[in-house]
């Protein structure tokens, strides 16, 4: 095999697939990038097993062929060379010469039939999102996900499709996202599976805003191809919980506020949080929501801010970073929260989104 190729070219495909290699590889093989020739592309490979991502891209094919390279030490040394072109070419003995003409380096490869073939989905039908749609409904859920162990179900987020619609699902016990979209043409059957957080991570990395993502279901897989680049994950078993019994009915207890600074003074009042003492105090007037903390032997704070409420005057505790991952990931410039009472959830609705998050007793 013999290629030539930009140096940014191939350094962004190496990046874009080694993410998914852990750094305890369980097999010395899945240390290494898989890489070979398509027709005048090149593609690269890389897995865990559980998850593995390749990445197309067109580079100068001198000659066709495939090799399986350490992605760690690849990776760095296209990285540091001094070139824009480069020259990559494998010799039978799983040689790897790189290239830049004042710059050569030598590296040992392993054979591309010691690589873990991945899943093919042939003949199965895919479902079609836009890119831009996925990737704001990640932001406003994948927070939300659980990484307990022990609550294995959790570690993911579920996805539902029902015709035209879907819905991404995460929550940790302690809080919940729901956010709503639809799909490019209505499926003929009802799909619901948990998608592991590591996939997930990938996707964020890899969505944009333009352009779609094809959904292709195997058995107990998933193929995300975004176009050059694919993903293919296993998912994870079992039965998501029905979150729907947790979602408060809407209440007349609704703040509007700026967004921004409710954001930036749930923010400062955290600074006073420590790991027994970390709810943030929130009390709600008429038209005026203090946020304060108190914490023994630390400090305190208050802070007031503007608001539309209309509702009965309350106190609540919430947990200061789960009210700033979803201010954070919101893009209006208002955020509307509805409470009910000192021990109930408060809820963030909005068209197509809902987050619920438990309150903490104030110390």
């Amino acid at each position: 095999m013999k290629f030539k190729t930009d140096k940014e070219n191939l350094l962004s495909a190496i990046q874009k697939v080694q993410s998914v290699i852990t750094a305890k590889a369980v097999l010395p093989i899945l240390s290494n990038i898989l890489i070979e020739t398509q027709g005048n592309n090149l593609r690269l490979t890389a897995t865990d097993l559980d998850i593995g991502i390749s990445c197309l891209i067109p580079v100068n094919i001198l000659e066709q062929g495939s090799i399986t390279v350490p992605a760690k030490r690849f990776g760095d040394i296209v990285k540091e060379l001094p070139s824009d072109d480069v020259m990559v070419n494998i010799k039978k003995n799983n040689q790897v010469t790189i290239d830049t003409g004042s710059c050569q380096f030598k590296i040992l490869g392993l054979p591309a039939e010691e690589f873990p073939k991945l899943p093919e989905f042939e003949d199965k039908e895919a479902i079609v999102i836009a890119q831009a749609e996925l990737k704001r409904m990640l932001h406003l859920t994948s927070f939300a996900v659980s990484f307990d162990e022990t609550r294995y179900i959790l570690n993911g987020i579920l996805l539902k499709i029902h015709k035209n619609k879907f819905s991404l699902v995460a929550t940790d016990g302690k809080r919940l996202a729901v956010a709503d979209g639809d799909v490019s043409k209505e499926t003929e059957k009802d799909v619901k599976i948990i998608i592991p957080i590591k996939t997930i991570q990938e996707l964020n990395r890899n969505l944009k805003e333009e352009g779609v993502v094809s959904l292709v279901l195997g058995s107990n897989q998933v193929l995300f191809d975004l176009g050059g680049v694919v993903i293919i994950s296993r998912l994870i078993e079992g039965e998501f919980p029905d979150y729907t019994q947790v979602v408060p009915a809407a209440s007349d207890n609704k703040m509007s506020v700026d967004r921004e600074r409710f954001l930036l003074a749930v923010r400062r009042a955290a600074l006073l949080s420590t790991p027994d003492y970390q709810a943030v105090k929130l009390e709600f007037f008429k038209d005026k929501l203090v946020v304060s903390k108190a914490t023994p032997d630390i400090g305190e704070s208050r802070e007031e801010l503007p608001v539309q409420y209309r509702g009965k005057e309350m106190m609540i505790g919430f947990n200061p970073v789960y009210l700033l991952d979803v201010l954070k990931n919101l893009s209006g410039s208002q955020a509307e929260l509805e409470v009910t009472d000192s021990e109930k959830p408060g809820v963030v609705r909005i068209a197509g989104y809902t987050y619920v998050v438990l309150p903490m007793r104030l110390s």
